[in-house]
């Protein structure tokens, strides 16, 4: 069963720590992840605190099936409220920190207040430390990662870090950790800068031993063989998700300059199986996780094998957002944002957007202080990058705001420009071809998500297939035959696969492991899974409402920051259908949309005139504690 959880807080203006201990029947309910970081931040977050204040908390969490070795489990949330959207914000991030945290003991490490200098904390079980970081500050995450390694005389700790755009506030700076991983999305970078924080830091440990070894053995003895049955599983593993870049320009759903098109000039040298057979070095994995999907790049003077290699969003946002089709560009523009701790969907997005403002003169060369921001020009990706980790006045001071913020200031068409949700820049799926998304995009509690919930081609899948079988264990769902459709079937479709993704950030589970359209292990395998490793008998009724109550906490948490259904809404440009490509003229109306999303309200128990989850739904979900 599901014992107490351990929750360290760290009280950074006196420098000082308590450890609390969270009794096993609340933790259940909230075993976790987003799950247990939202609780927390329900419980102590101020109402209408000022993201970059100290009244602001930042909460790292694992859950209780972190560390146990099995593919998939290596998972740690970062929680707070978004410097970017001003919502409940929360960013998952693999590798190998997330088991050796839970290994240390703890199950959250809630960060509380500003300290007055620069520190890092360092965690070695009982052994917490809040220690000097002054010398590190304003040093890239690798230097900084070596200098916290001698500093503790110790090459094995893990870390997580800010770079420079962290400490200085860029809305969409993200933590990074290994060089090559990150909590990306939300800001949580800049929140963690205002507390003058530098890094998180736990010594390595033995691993978390399994309540039932060998029940645990049984479930993953056959993993090869799993693997190797699954193409899905195949691709990933010798593709990484580049391969995904694949399957989108064959499709003809690649968006492409700054999402006017889904096509580019050149796509094929963006590939990820051009990227498999020209520049990856290898592939490394997370803790105990055998599918190895990161790829790490070599290209000499461009691209260090120390900062890993972009991912699918990645080569989009810096490849066909930005009409380039020069992959040592993207991997160079990968490499600089791990270093300084940017977001690579965001700061990839912006300078799409700021390439359209260039395009139609919009800005000038005398506004980008000589940078050509024309379509198709990777090489101005070094240079602006820097100056928008650094906040430089001009180009960079503007862009390091975001797109939606900058287009405020540049005003006119410039906010025709902005592909955002909340402010959060949309990730490379489109909804003209995924019109689930549509949804999600508009719904989710911190703008625009990628991985909020399963996509459209699970229900397009053979009716044989595990894509349909594993996703249809969750709700009974319509098959689609192609594209482009968006009824109350989808909505449920959102809503359902929302719940289970919700969960697995719940339960800090990848989704390419975890995930039901993916499938190297499913939702009775999960359920076996949280038995063998902690003895936690459970059902998918179960993990579902965890799901649930989640996304109704970050709801709710929402509300009380003033958000409703006006702001579910999405750029005016995804009501254009697809203008070129394999699938030119497919795409969804406003009107759909709107149906589609009252839809979702009725299945959600919110109220349709808010987006407001309803007093019935929260005293389902044990959430009337929430005012």
């Amino acid at each position: 069963m599901i014992s107490d959880a351990k929750i360290l807080h760290v009280d950074l203006t006196n420098e000082t720590h308590t450890v609390e201990v969270l009794p096993a029947d609340i933790y259940r309910y909230y075993p976790g992840g987003s799950a247990l970081g939202m609780y927390l931040l329900l419980q102590d977050g101020a109402p209408g605190a000022d993201p970059m204040s100290p009244q602001n908390q930042l909460i790292f969490s694992v859950s209780p099936l972190t560390g146990i070795p099995i593919s998939g489990q290596s998972r740690m949330t970062v929680t707070t409220k978004s410097p970017l959207t001003g919502t409940a914000g929360d960013s998952q991030v693999g590798g190998f920190i997330p088991a050796h945290l839970k290994a240390n003991g703890y199950d959250s490490v809630v960060f509380h207040g500003r300290s007055e200098r620069p520190v890092y904390l360092y965690i070695d079980k009982e052994n917490v430390q809040i220690k000097d970081a002054t010398p590190v500050w304003g040093k890239i995450t690798g230097e900084a990662e070596a200098w916290i390694q001698n500093d503790l005389g110790d090459s094995k700790v893990e870390s997580s870090i800010i770079g420079p755009a962290g400490e200085l506030g860029v809305p969409y700076s993200s933590i990074i950790h290994m060089r090559s991983r990150a909590n990306g999305r939300n800001g949580v970078g800049a929140v963690m800068g205002s507390k003058n924080l530098k890094a998180l830091v736990v010594k390595r440990q033995s691993p978390v031993r399994p309540a039932d070894p060998e029940g645990l053995k049984v479930l993953t003895g056959n993993v090869k063989e799993r693997m190797e049955a699954n193409a899905a599983i195949v691709d990933t593993a010798l593709n990484g998700t580049a391969g995904v870049v694949d399957f989108h320009a064959d499709e003809g759903f690649l968006p492409s300059y700054n999402w006017t098109r889904g096509t580019m000039e050149g796509m094929d040298q963006i590939r990820g199986t051009t990227l498999t057979s020209t520049v990856l070095a290898k592939r490394d994995t997370c803790f105990g996780c055998a599918i190895r999907c990161k790829g790490v790049v070599d290209i000499p003077g461009k691209a260090d094998p120390e900062y890993g290699g972009p991912e699918y969003e990645t080569i989009s946002t810096f490849g066909s957002y930005c009409g380039n089709a020069d992959l040592a560009d993207i991997c160079e523009a990968n490499q600089l944002c791990n270093m300084y701790g940017l977001d690579t969907i965001s700061c990839g997005a912006t300078i799409a957007f700021a390439m359209e403002c260039f395009e139609k003169e919009l800005l000038t060369l005398k506004d980008t202080d000589g940078i050509s921001l024309t379509f198709g020009n990777g090489k101005a990706f070094a240079p602006l990058i820097k100056k928008i980790a650094y906040k430089e006045k001009g180009i960079g001071e503007l862009l390091a705001q975001g797109s939606a913020r900058a287009a405020e200031l540049i005003g006119g068409e410039a906010l025709n420009f902005v592909m955002a949700c909340k402010r959060q820049e949309i990730p490379a799926h489109m909804v003209q071809m995924k019109p689930n998304l549509a949804i999600n995009y508009a719904v989710n509690n911190f703008g625009a998500d990628h991985q909020s919930s399963e996509h459209d081609p699970a229900l397009m899948a053979p009716e044989d297939s595990n894509d349909w079988i594993w996703s249809n264990q969750l709700a009974d769902f319509e098959k689609v035959e192609h594209y482009g459709v968006l009824d109350k079937n989808k909505a449920k479709f959102a809503l359902e696969t929302q719940k289970y993704y919700s969960m697995m950030d719940s339960l800090c589970l990848c989704q390419f492991v975890w995930g039901p359209a993916w499938q190297l292990y499913g939702p009775d395998d999960l359920i076996r899974f949280c038995r063998f490793g902690t003895g936690w008998e459970t059902s998918i009724a179960e993990l579902q409402e965890i799901g649930e109550r989640r996304i109704n906490m970050m709801r709710l948490y929402n509300a009380r920051e003033g958000f409703g259904r006006e702001h579910d809404v999405l750029p005016d440009r995804m009501f254009l259908p697809i203008p070129d490509g394999p699938n030119a003229g497919v795409g969804i109306t406003k009107e759909a949309f709107e149906a589609a999303l009252d839809d979702y309200y009725m299945l959600a128990g919110w109220d349709p005139k808010t987006g407001i989850p309803t007093e019935k739904t929260k005293k389902r979900l044990g959430l009337d504690w929430i005012l």
